[in-house]
């Protein structure tokens, strides 16, 4: 098998891991070595089902020792294998970025004979680039579960990101589907990378050319839909990874139906699309806006409404907070009306100091007139129409919903989502952060 058929299938085998971002990262070029990872990240794209891809996301093998249900690359599962030896892959990734193809490397890989076997293989693929070709690009990197320590931390110092992928929500669900991973052995990994990122940043404080470990950080992945677990669930497991190791994202995987198992939903069960948007609309609002995971959900309302985003429902459900006068209400509060993001809440507490904003002050200023002009005031009165009622701003936010879709058109279109209500504004603003 030549390396461009390895290519082929091991950048297919990869496709269904979205931990994998832009790289947060700043390192410049140095003389005597290729490449440097600017903060604005790896060149990224889009696929056709919304989900962000780099340009060489690749495993370094898909054959598996874990027979987990729900990955196309499991143990039993009839596919062809293949593996990149650890020069093959280091030559290709410096081939691609001297022709422009790629910025860096996503570098993953199934269990090939034990975890500590298959990270010693992706440190030396790490260590070609690094230390042989002097390279300078953004690297992420997948600590495997259950190996040893000593290999996390050194791949930790070769890689930019890295990511332990916690998969299924709950330990009872890793025993139905994947049940040679535990809890524990997803979780250690975590601390590790924690416990050394904080020692590197000590040692760096007493030390200019002390050695980074994992300098973007940690980031997860949690599949959605193939367990029952409610939205309320996920939302607590994420708010609960981010407290306690210091992630810089939790990433949410709408479940694929690509493989069979009797524990796994129908191959025909569309992927829940919409709901992986919910939650990353969530995400946005527990990293940015302050919120906790409790105040968005609870066990009476366990999953977020699909017809509205997460900070609209959050609003209605709390009305008594509303409406606020923009020149008045302090920033906090400002963040918590739909339609005004983290820029725009900061733009009108600096416009607001040199005189009076009205509502076409507070377009200039960025906010989304369309979700915010049902829970505002400016001085002292509301937009000309708008009645404050529950049913009132319900039937208008449910209104404008339905009158443009993903694609900007009015009424059906060909779409993964299957009777959304979700606009092509919900999109750009979560790709944003303005909820």
């Amino acid at each position: 098998m030549d390396i461009f058929e390895k290519l082929t299938i091991l950048s297919a085998a990869a496709k269904y891991d979205v931990a994998c971002t832009s790289s947060g990262v700043d390192r410049p070029g140095k003389r005597g070595g290729i490449g440097n990872a600017a903060a604005s990240g790896i060149c990224h794209s889009f696929a056709a089902d919304g989900r962000c891809i780099s340009l060489l996301k690749v495993l370094m093998s898909n054959a598996c020792v874990f027979d987990c249900a729900y990955c196309v690359n499991r143990r039993s599962n009839d596919v062809r294998r293949a593996s990149f030896e650890p020069r093959e892959l280091a030559d290709l990734t410096m081939q691609f970025y001297k022709r422009n193809y790629i910025e860096g490397l996503f570098l993953s890989s199934g269990v090939v004979r034990n975890p500590d076997y298959t990270c010693e293989q992706m440190i030396k693929v790490l260590d070609i680039l690094r230390n042989e070709y002097r390279f300078g690009g953004y690297i992420h990197a997948k600590a495997i579960p259950g190996a040893d320590e000593l290999l996390v931390r050194r791949i930790g110092l070769l890689a930019d990101r890295m990511s332990v992928n916690i998969e299924l929500p709950s330990q009872s669900s890793l025993q139905l589907l994947a049940p040679d991973k535990n809890k524990e052995k997803i979780l250690k990994p975590m601390g590790v990378i924690k416990r050394s990122i904080v020692e590197s940043k000590t040692e760096l404080v007493r030390y200019k050319n002390a050695p980074r470990f994992a300098p973007a950080g940690q980031s997860t992945q949690v599949i959605v839909g193939a367990t029952p677990e409610t939205d309320y669930q996920i939302l607590n497991l994420a708010s609960s990874l981010y407290k306690k190791y210091e992630l810089k994202r939790v990433f949410y995987s709408a479940y694929m139906p690509v493989v069979e198992g009797r524990n796994l939903p129908a191959l025909t069960t569309r992927p829940p699309l919409l709901r992986e948007h919910r939650l990353y609309q969530a995400d946005w609002l527990l990293r940015f806006y302050k919120f906790d995971a409790s105040e968005l959900l609870d066990e009476k309302n366990p999953n977020f409404n699909p017809f509205i985003d997460p900070k609209c429902s959050w609003a209605l459900a709390h009305l008594d907070n509303f409406p606020v006068d923009v020149n008045t209400a302090p920033y906090e509060l400002l963040l918590r009306v739909p339609g005004i993001g983290v820029r725009s809440a900061q733009r009108i507490v600096r416009a607001r100091k040199t005189g009076a904003l009205d509502f076409d002050g507070l377009k200039k200023v960025g906010v989304v007139l369309k979700r915010a002009q049902y829970f505002i005031l400016c001085k002292g009165r509301g937009m000309e129409g708008i009645k404050f009622s529950h049913d009132s701003i319900l039937r208008g936010m449910l209104s404008d919903s339905s009158m443009q879709r993903l694609d900007g058109t009015a009424g059906e279109q060909l779409s993964l989502f299957d009777d959304t209500a979700v606009t092509r504004s919900d999109i750009i603003k979560c790709l944003t952060g303005q909820i």
